[in-house]
């Protein structure tokens, strides 16, 4: 019996953990300095936490109501649920693996060293000690486990600590377990005093679960310690906000943020020398099996070592400082501003080019008296934020301030609500976004008072859209480009989207903007076609693209179609990818690339050759299903000749021709460094260099 053919598609979790691998070789990366190896490695492991939280999590619940569901890759739910397991289980080993025979000893080579409880002096185990007890005992609560005291349900991603008991306590019960769970504002990593080291050149660390090891017996006086043993529990946080029932999205999130926290359990982790009777105890106790169990060679939160990086000094430790750009000429805060917009597009590439610009933007718009209303969608903004600053300073200053604030933005949801508030305090106007649709669109418009001769004013537009959030920290870390804009059509869209989601009007076409949910999956689709037609008819034809994933099972079929057809197509995909490249008869003309580097790669850009027209997008929408069906997406023209170079030479084309930081896909979802990595300088380090002069 003939094998079946394999899927067209490629399965998402299965690309996601790729990704991960992907992260995971940086870490091994002798040419990387020793703390950004550390980074990684940390990355890595907070990307797995919310991989759980989410993803397993979803098919989870899937299972569960709906176990003959198929995933969009045509695998049954439970048969893709093993593969995920096995595929995380060899993950995860490697991680700890990288840990104990690579990170530690290198940053022991450099002067940075974990030391456990076994390894101390007695100087030292006096101070311990000490610590534990005036800064750590008094925050524990410790819990024996009796019918009147049953397991606990621990916090999602909370350190614990399971105790294991000999004795009766003071009320003559017999107590075998106890759980101590770590408060989340205890540190977890802890740098001794430096003169408890012998070495004034040596740093060392002491983790809070070395205290616990060596000090748990101090929160069970008169019973005997057999042993301490960490756990963590991942819970779904997925959050359920019924659109049909809600009447106030800010207070149903708020109920809704505080359930997170003890949502149905999906991953243990445990250390590795934790007995098999109290794994399958705490396996029961949170209803989870033996794939959904982790034995680890370290510590159970592993992210929380990024912390290290920041108490050590830089240096030779890190990457060289990489300082932004200034943009020529730019005037800063200052009304000239407007002027330098009006004379012609401005694009910025972050991080080579500064963020400062959009501060600018929106700082002199809070204080220029000419200037009326300001509007902005904000799906991330940080906790705190010079941007989110001044829209509350225009606001004081009597300026017509509405902020389209995404409260569901995952993991920022709680962040959100608190910048609502302050601008709310200020007398701007908020908007949650839409019901159901997530508001992922980067758009700002300032309107503006301008006079046009002696007697005579009008009234003038200025935005800017990005494909990034407008968040100062990650500017100086994610690769995103911005496009600030006085085309009156861009402008006049932009208002109309506005108009969209601050008000009830229905949706109109719009000139310039693609937008989701309702063009812009409709456009992308007929210029695929088009470039397909031109390659049918003998012209060249080419879609180059740059996304954070490709999932969606229609933008990849029309792919597949172009490539049949004759047409180039080169996907730069930094996460995972459901499409396969390379298949004889399917898509031999695909070739697919991810680059992960220094920086995060975050923009979103769509290149159609166009018969030489040479058609470029940017875009906040990657090609998944939620941003193309369910999010408020935008996709805007690069239409000045010089920004239109400038994206397609360093958006596009330069990760293609400098291979350092680069992996290629193949048609089985295999990713191998690209040719010529070893001797190739990564994209980004020529993007650095391009704005910074040679040094002689």
């Amino acid at each position: 019996m003939a094998k079946p053919a394999p899927s067209p598609l490629i399965n998402r979790e299965i690309g996601i953990l790729a990704f991960n691998r992907r992260v995971l070789a940086q870490a091994q990366d002798p040419a990387i300095p020793p703390l950004e190896r550390l980074r990684y490695l940390c990355i890595v492991a907070s990307n797995l936490d919310e991989f759980f939280e989410t993803r397993v999590a979803q098919l989870q619940d899937l299972l569960e109501h709906e176990p003959a569901a198929l995933t969009p890759d045509g695998l049954p739910v439970a048969e893709a649920l093993r593969l995920i397991a096995d595929d995380t289980h060899a993950l995860v080993a490697e991680k700890y693996r990288v840990l104990q025979q690579a990170i530690y000893p290198m940053l022991r080579d450099v002067g940075v060293r974990f030391v456990t409880s076994g390894e101390w002096s007695p100087r030292q185990q006096r101070w311990a000690r000490s610590y534990f007890e005036r800064e750590v005992l008094p925050v524990l609560t410790p819990i024996g486990l009796d019918p009147a005291h049953p397991f606990p349900k621990v916090l999602n991603k909370s350190l614990n600590f399971a105790v294991m008991l000999e004795g009766t306590d003071a009320f003559g019960r017999n107590v075998d377990l106890g759980i101590i769970q770590a408060p989340r504002a205890l540190p977890r990593v802890l740098e001794m005093p430096q003169d408890l080291v012998e070495d004034d050149k040596l740093h060392s660390f002491v983790l809070l679960s070395s205290l616990m090891q060596a000090y748990a017996g101090h929160l069970f006086p008169g019973l005997k310690v057999q042993g301490v043993h960490q756990f963590r529990v991942t819970r779904n946080s997925e959050l359920f906000v019924d659109d049909d029932e809600i009447t106030n999205l800010r207070t149903a999130l708020q109920g809704e943020l505080r359930a997170r926290h003890y949502g149905d359990a999906v991953r243990l982790e445990v250390t590795s020398a934790c007995p098999q009777p109290l794994l399958e105890r705490l396996m029961r106790e949170n209803g989870l099996h033996a794939r959904d169990c982790f034995r680890v060679d370290g510590p159970v939160n592993l992210a929380r070592l990024q912390s290290v990086i920041d108490m050590l000094p830089q240096s030779r430790l890190t990457y060289p400082p990489h300082l932004p750009a200034a943009l020529p000429g730019w005037p800063g805060a200052e009304p000239e501003l407007f002027e330098r917009i009006r004379a012609g597009d401005v694009l910025l590439h972050h991080p080579y080019d500064s963020f400062a610009p959009v501060v600018d933007l929106v700082r002199t718009a809070a204080r220029d008296p000419q200037v009326l209303a300001i509007k902005q969608t904000i799906y991330r903004a940080g906790h705190t934020s010079d941007l989110m600053e001044a829209l509350i300073e225009a606001s004081r200053n009597g300026k017509e301030v509405t902020v389209v604030l995404e409260l569901m933005a995952r993991l920022d949801e709680e962040t959100n609500i608190n910048w609502a508030a302050r601008l709310e305090a200020e007398g701007a106007h908020v908007v949650y976004g839409v019901v159901g649709f997530k508001c992922h669109a980067k758009m700002l418009m300032v309107v503006r008072r301008e006079r046009t001769g002696r007697r005579t004013e009008q009234l003038r537009r200025y935005v800017h859209l990005g494909t990034g959030n407008y968040h100062t920290r990650t500017a100086r870390l994610y690769t995103d480009f911005g496009l600030m804009t006085a085309d009156e059509a861009i402008c006049a869209d932009v208002n109309q989207v506005f108009l969209e989601i601050t008000g009830s009007s229905r949706f109109a076409p719009l000139r310039r903007l693609w937008q989701s949910p309702f063009s812009l999956l409709d456009k992308l689709i007929r210029s695929i076609r088009h470039e397909a037609r031109l390659a049918r008819a003998g012209k060249p034809a080419r879609i180059w693209a740059r996304v954070n994933a490709l999932l969606e099972p229609t933008v990849i079929g029309e792919l597949y179609k172009a490539a049949r057809a004759g047409v180039e197509i080169r996907l730069l995909v930094r996460g995972p990818c459901m499409l396969r490249p390379g298949i004889a008869g399917l898509s031999e003309n695909i070739r697919v690339r991810s680059v992960i580097g220094r920086f995060l790669e975050h923009a979103r850009v769509f290149y159609f050759h166009n018969d030489g027209a040479e058609d470029v997008w940017i875009s906040s929408a990657d090609w998944m299903e939620r941003n193309l069906f369910r999010r408020v997406e935008i996709a805007a023209p690069i239409l000045d000749p010089e920004a239109k170079a400038k994206v397609i030479r360093e958006g596009l084309r330069v990760h293609w021709t400098n291979p350092g930081n680069a992996w290629d896909m193949d048609g089985a979802g295999n990713w191998r460094r690209a040719r010529g990595w070893q001797r190739g300088r990564s994209s980004h380090q020529v993007l650095i260099d391009s704005r910074e002069p040679e040094t002689p």
